[in-house]
């Protein structure tokens, strides 16, 4: 994705379909009003992205292939060093 474009809001208004074509092909098209950005225009597929929801930790860990696998892990039993504060 390039760096976001800002668009005064006149100029949006003015050039509508050009504003839509770099949403839709560019990514996110921010509009401002007097200088504040106050909107962002989103292609279909960036808005979907950001709606669906995301996998829940838990259910990454279900699905994990590594489910049922037995793992051993040593821990280092040495005593901890001392240091100078």
């Amino acid at each position: 994705m390039s760096t976001l474009h800002q668009w005064a809001v006149q100029d949006a208004k003015a050039r509508f379909s050009e504003v839509v074509k770099k949403a839709e092909h560019e990514g996110p098209q921010i509009i401002s009003v007097r200088g504040k950005p106050v909107v962002v225009m989103l292609s279909q597929e960036d808005y979907l992205a950001l709606i669906t929801p995301q996998e829940s930790l838990v259910q990454f860990f279900r699905d994990s292939p590594l489910v049922g696998v037995r793992l051993t892990i040593k821990r280092d039993k040495s005593l901890a060093r001392d240091i100078d504060l």
